[in-house]
């Protein structure tokens, strides 16, 4: 079963690779292309370039990234929820998101009125806040599937773990909004990785049942085999709706069809 899970992971990896755009940021812009509106005006711009991804999913997916490798290091198995402090100060970050999605949402029709004028600050910031608490919400369930010794530890002890985060997050929504183009390409890069860890993530919550690896993993290497499988079908997904979206709108001339 591993050996036909890597064949698969390599043979469709080869395939997307190959019959998407050359160079990091193709790449970077395919992934985008799966899962993002990529508005021009609604994005940030590496040059006349815009990003992979819009300024709200640019914010959630590097959101994402800063907190898994955050829990990936110091709450590796831990499998517990936030207190309820600190769960409604999850719940509020995911509000505001809601909040100016819809605002920005309103700013498309005529004659919408609209709570204040969107901004693409505003999308960023609000992206890594939900970013930040959607990894928050997944990771303690990954760690029950996963891990054969998850400990009953809460992923957030306190309300000052949570500020953490979200100073991380502010550090890097500052160096999207400089626009420096040093900055600006490895972030690029990094939040297409991220669309394609939470989707591994979640994809991987699937396969380790299917798999019978539930609660048999010591290491992350133990776990090699349901994140191929998972990154495998996160792959196929972004595949299929770049295809889909292609095939619809005839628009994406960086495929060899």
């Amino acid at each position: 079963m591993n050996a036909i899970v890597f064949v698969l992971t390599a043979l469709v990896a080869g395939l997307w690779l190959y019959y998407t755009p050359d160079g990091l940021l193709g790449k970077a812009d395919a992934i985008g292309y799966a899962v993002c509106h990529r508005i021009d005006l609604r994005s940030f711009h590496l040059g006349a370039r815009p990003l992979p991804l819009c300024a709200r999913d640019t914010g959630m997916f590097l959101g994402a990234l800063i907190a898994f490798a955050y829990y990936a290091l110091l709450r590796t198995k831990a499998s517990l929820y936030p207190t309820r402090c600190v769960l409604a100060a999850i719940g509020v970050l995911g509000l505001t998101w809601v909040v100016d999605g819809a605002n920005s949402f309103l700013s498309m029709l005529p004659s919408a009125m609209q709570i204040y004028t969107p901004h693409n600050t505003l999308r960023l910031i609000t992206g890594s806040l939900v970013g930040i608490a959607l990894v928050t919400l997944v990771y303690p369930v990954f760690s029950q599937y996963a891990w054969k010794d998850w400990k009953s530890e809460r992923i957030l002890r306190s309300p000052r773990e949570l500020l953490v985060l979200l100073t991380l997050a502010g550090v890097v929504d500052m160096a999207v909004l400089s626009e420096n183009p040093l900055l600006l390409y490895p972030l690029a890069l990094l939040s297409s990785l991220g669309v394609l860890l939470l989707l591994t993530l979640a994809y991987t919550l699937i396969t380790i049942p299917l798999l019978r690896r539930t609660q048999k993993a010591d290491t992350w290497r133990d776990l090699i085999v349901p994140l191929a499988a998972g990154l495998t079908l996160g792959l196929l997904q972004i595949g299929l709706i770049d295809l889909l979206r292609y095939t619809l709108t005839g628009t994406w001339g960086g495929f060899h069809l």
